[in-house]
C-alpha cells in the first residue's frame, strides 16, 4: 500500500471495519473463545501508519490490535481461523485475538498486557540497529498505558541509544473503563520533550494525516535520527471489550460516534476530490465478501490441536 494512495487507504480502513464488525457478530454467536476488544472507530490510526511500514519493518501490538495486525498485510483468512481457535490460524489457533501473530510480515503479536508492547518493540528496534537491516519497529498503545513502568523503561533506552522505534499513542480518552486524565498524570509533549524526543499530534480520524505523519516520522528513523512518538487522537466507539455495557460512559457520547467516523470523512474526501461512488462502493462490497469468504473457510477448518498447545511450551523430557 502506497502512503499517497487514497484508494488502499480506504480499502485497508473497509476490511478493518468488516472484520471487527463480523467478530462482533461471531462472538455473540459464541463462535469466538475468550474476549475480544474491537477498535472500530480507529481504523485510520492502524492504516496510515502501517501504509509507511515496508517488509524489514517490526510492529507490536496490544489487546485492541486486530486492525494492526491485518494492516500489517495479515491474511484474511489466517486471522479467523486463528480468532475463532482452528488449526489453519497464522499461530495454529492458540494465541487468539489478544496474541494473533505473524513473525513473516514482522507482527510480533497483540498483547494482552497494557504497556507490554513498547519494550518488545525496543527490543526489535535493538535487532534492526544491530543487523544493519534498514528497519524500524513500531509501538502501538493507548493512552492508558502512559501509567505503566514499561513506558518510561521503553522511551529512556530509546532515546540514550537513538533506536529506531516510533511509538503511536492510540488517544481514545479511555483507560479500560475510566477517563485516561482520571488515571494518567502525564502530558504526552512534555513527557517526550524531557527524554528530547519529537512529539507530533495528528487527528487520528483522518487517515491521510496519520499517512503523512508515520511516513515524516519513518524516515527520520531510517536517517538515524532517534526515536519518535505520535500521537493520534481518536475515538472508541464500543466498550472496552465486546458486550462490556459502558455504564460509565455518557450515552450523548456514544450517540455522536458516527460524527468522527474515518472511512466516512475518507469517503467524503474521495468524492470531493473526484472518485467516483461506484468505485467506492465497489470497495465496500470488496470488503464484505472478502470477509465473508474468509469467515467460510475459518468456520470450515478444524479446531486447533489440544496437544499442540503445549508445543514450544516445554522442553522435551530426557529419558
Amino acid at each position: 500500500m502506497r502512503m499517497s494512495d487514497p484508494i488502499a487507504l480506504f480499502r485497508m480502513m473497509l476490511t478493518i471495519r468488516e472484520a471487527e464488525l463480523a467478530l462482533a457478530r461471531l462472538f455473540a454467536d459464541g463462535e469466538v473463545p475468550g474476549f475480544i476488544h474491537l477498535s472500530v472507530g480507529q481504523e485510520a490510526v492502524a492504516a496510515g501508519v502501517c501504509a509507511a511500514l515496508g517488509p524489514q519493518d517490526s510492529v507490536a501490538s496490544t489487546h485492541r490490535g486486530h486492525g494492526h495486525a491485518l494492516a500489517r498485510g495479515m491474511a484474511l483468512e489466517g486471522f479467523f481461523a486463528e480468532v475463532m481457535a482452528k488449526s489453519t490460524g497464522l499461530c495454529g489457533g492458540r494465541g487468539g485475538s489478544m496474541h494473533v501473530a505473524d513473525l513473516k510480515r514482522g507482527m510480533l503479536g497483540a498483547n494482552g498486557i497494557v504497556g507490554a508492547g513498547p519494550p518488545i518493540a525496543l527490543g526489535a528496534a535493538l535487532a534492526h540497529r544491530t543487523r544493519g537491516t534498514d528497519g524500524v519497529a513500531v509501538a502501538f498503545f493507548g493512552d492508558g498505558a502512559l501509567a505503566e513502568g514499561t513506558m518510561h523503561e521503553t522511551l529512556n533506552m530509546a532515546a540514550i541509544w537513538r533506536l529506531p522505534l516510533l511509538l503511536v499513542c492510540e488517544n481514545n480518552g479511555w483507560a479500560e473503563f475510566s477517563r485516561s486524565d482520571t488515571q494518567v498524570a502525564v502530558n504526552l509533549p512534555a513527557w517526550t520533550a524531557a527524554y528530547g524526543v519529537p512529539h507530533v499530534e495528528v487527528d487520528g480520524n483522518d487517515v491521510q494525516a496519520v499517512a503523512t505523519a508515520a511516513a515524516d516520522a519513518v524516515a527520520g528513523l531510517r536517517r538515524g535520527e532517534g526515536p519518535r512518538v505520535i500521537e493520534a487522537r481518536t475515538h472508541r466507539w464500543r466498550g472496552h471489550y465486546e458486550g462490556d455495557p459502558q455504564r460509565y460512559r455518557d450515552p450523548e457520547e456514544a450517540s455522536r460516534m458516527a460524527e468522527h467516523d474515518p472511512i466516512a470523512r475518507a469517503r467524503a474526501a474521495m468524492i470531493a476530490a473526484g472518485a467516483a461512488a461506484a468505485t467506492l462502493d465497489a470497495a465496500e462490497a470488496e470488503a464484505r465478501d472478502a470477509v465473508a469468504a474468509a469467515i467460510a473457510a475459518a468456520r470450515a477448518a478444524p479446531p486447533a490441536d489440544w496437544m499442540a498447545a503445549l508445543n514450544g511450551v516445554y522442553a522435551p523430557a530426557e529419558v
